[in-house]
């Protein structure tokens, strides 16, 4: 059964960011309340109305969940940390409110969160629909995050998971009032090596206007990935680059010595510049690995 205010008997709070979202709310409630109640388990619905300018407020209070509301609009990220502060349970399942994401994935999600910090719902199964002008960003995105975490991440940003509570506000610090909540979250698990499962999910089409701005949110998930990385595991973006400059500067030594026969100022700038970024991506690894005790 769903419960209306926090009790100590509550496992998992479900919390649904929602911004003008009349059309889809009512309908997404329903279904993972049904998915919740068949997987027996005592649950909370949380609905974080992010200031919307619809009637996604007044629905969203007659549907009998816990509605916490925002004066304006403060971010897709910002709702769910508000959520979460609010949430009872050891654990929470976020879940958009959009329509995209399938309750009866749910069930799923909860079975496999057995030993994990994460089982994030991968946007991989048979019946998947992402317009072909994000797939490709999605795809360069998720090449870059994967190489910079090391590790295989079949959907970076879902917005359909499960979590440990504990393990989520570890990272409150850093995690973003915007959408790139769900790709922050994802990295610094990994980075930390955090147990996390991708569970395979079909994707529909959202009802209502997407929020999404292709070019601006890309550039930001690029920017926040690399910040991240920075954050966590410095050294896969200072050692690279470190190492380029390292060969500009012997392809710059070998043309002096062979070519003009005399040291030249851009030479030494390339050796400068890659002792000086090698030993700066050394000392920021070290404050990392001393900072999280070795986990990053």
């Amino acid at each position: 059964m769903a419960l209306g205010e926090n009790t100590i008997t509550v496992s998992i709070s479900v919390v649904i960011p929602a911004y003008n979202e009349e059309t889809g709310i009512a309908e997404v409630v329903r279904g993972v309340r049904e998915r919740m109640e068949a997987a027996r388990r005592q649950f909370e619905i949380i609905v974080v109305d992010d200031g919307s300018r619809d009637r996604t407020l007044d629905v969203a209070r007659g549907l009998g969940v816990t509605v916490v509301a925002h004066s304006g609009n403060r971010g897709y990220g910002a709702a769910l940390k508000t959520g979460i502060r609010q949430a009872a349970g050891r654990h929470i399942l976020i879940c958009d409110a959009d329509g995209t994401y399938p309750p009866e994935s749910i069930p799923m999600l909860l079975e496999s969160l057995d030993g994990a910090d994460m089982v994030v719902g991968s946007r991989t199964g048979s019946s998947v629909e992402i317009p072909w002008l994000r797939r490709v960003p999605k795809l360069l995105l998720r090449r870059l995050a994967m190489y910079l975490a090391e590790a295989e991440i079949p959907d970076l940003n879902s917005g359909l998971r499960v979590f440990s509570r504990e393990a989520v506000l570890e990272f409150f610090p850093i995690l973003p009032s915007g959408f790139s909540f769900t790709t922050t979250i994802t990295m610094a698990m990994l980075c930390n090596e955090r147990a996390v499962r991708f569970v395979p999910i079909n994707y529909s089409k959202r009802q209502g206007r997407s929020k999404i701005r292709p070019i601006r949110d890309t550039l930001n998930f690029l920017i926040l990935i690399m910040r991240t990385i920075l954050y966590f595991n410095p050294l896969r973006v200072f050692l690279p680059v470190s190492l380029a400059a390292g060969l500009a500067c012997a392809a710059s030594l070998a043309y002096d010595l062979w070519i003009l026969r005399d040291l030249t100022e851009k030479t030494l700038i390339f050796l400068f510049g890659a002792v000086q970024l090698l030993a700066i991506g050394v000392l920021a690894d070290l404050i990392t690995k001393r900072h999280y005790g070795g986990r990053a």
